[in-house]
């Protein structure tokens, strides 16, 4: 699958990873091709693409970088255009113009969102702010039916859910990877979990006590092992990113970004276990995650 058209890959694709031993290096300026026969083509693999060096692991995770970089930026620009809240909400006649401008007035003196005002100030049930939000971001509410900590841990690192608001919830029986939000969903973060987890993702809403409830359990199940470091810049990244894969020798690894985070999943060993949804590992070994922060003020 070339890198720099990259598409959809579900479980079976992944299974077939180390099955098909390409005969060629992924990087197309490679000037050693013709040397291929002689490397071990089960690993590593970066991106479904395997590479036979670690110059044209970089090249390949160099375009990954950039391509995740701006498709990040051309996603949170289809956010901009929504139906206020506020609207949402009158038309249905679930606020009184005076309780919107009174939670208006709240939001300009002490910021937030004008939903929380109207709950705590107007008395306006959160159910109600809630299903005005699904119906202004179009999407669905969830319930904590069927969630189970111990199996959504595995889907993504504690710093990711923390720093993006986003909460996996459960796989349907359709195998749609339920992705739970409380305020505003986040069309970036639920496509990246959606390539990394091999998975359709959906995007919902939870009650603020709900999405809270289901955080802390998250947070006391063990996760797939992880680490993060904060870099100084994109090209530092992309030869710490080539590092990993290089020292780690994975037979699948996939990189995401949400938001300013750069998030690395390498497996290292059986790619799609028995018993897990898409990637979403069924036990968190032989597997790490790395994520990775661009700071500027590393390199004074």
């Amino acid at each position: 699958m070339p890198l720099l058209h990259r598409r959809q890959a579900g479980p079976a694709q992944f299974e077939s990873i180390a099955a098909a031993a390409p005969s060629r290096c992924a990087n197309p300026t490679c000037r050693r091709n013709w040397l291929g026969f002689l490397k071990d083509h089960s690993r590593p693999f970066f991106e479904d693409c395997w590479t036979c060096s670690a110059r044209c692991l970089r090249a390949l995770v160099e375009v990954s970088v950039r391509r995740n970089s701006t498709e990040g930026l051309a996603v949170q620009s289809e956010l901009v255009h929504r139906v206020p809240l506020g609207l949402v909400l009158l038309s249905r006649g679930w606020t009184t113009q005076s309780q919107l401008q009174h939670a208006l007035g709240m939001q300009s003196l002490y910021g937030g969102f004008v939903g929380k005002w109207l709950i705590e100030e107007c008395g306006i049930p959160e159910e109600r702010v809630l299903s005005a939000l699904a119906i202004q971001w179009r999407c669905n509410q969830f319930s904590l039916e069927s969630f189970h900590a111990d199996e959504m841990a595995l889907a993504a690192p504690p710093f990711v859910l923390e720093h993006t608001g986003i909460l996996p919830l459960r796989v349907g029986r359709s195998g749609v990877l339920r992705l739970a939000f409380t305020g505003r969903p986040s069309a970036a973060a639920t496509l990246a979990l959606e390539h990394m987890v091999g998975l359709k993702a959906q995007a919902g809403l939870l009650s603020d006590a709900d999405w809270k409830s289901a955080y802390q359990a998250l947070l006391h199940c063990e996760p797939v092992r992880w680490s993060h470091e904060s870099l100084a810049d994109e090209a530092t990244l992309s030869r710490r990113i080539a590092s990993d894969i290089a020292g780690m020798q994975p037979r699948a690894s996939r990189l995401v970004r949400i938001r300013n985070m750069f998030w690395l999943r390498m497996w290292l060993e059986d790619i799609n276990p028995r018993g897990s949804y898409g990637t979403i590992p069924s036990r968190r070994d032989d597997m790490l995650d790395r994520i990775y922060t661009v700071d500027p003020e590393q390199a004074a």
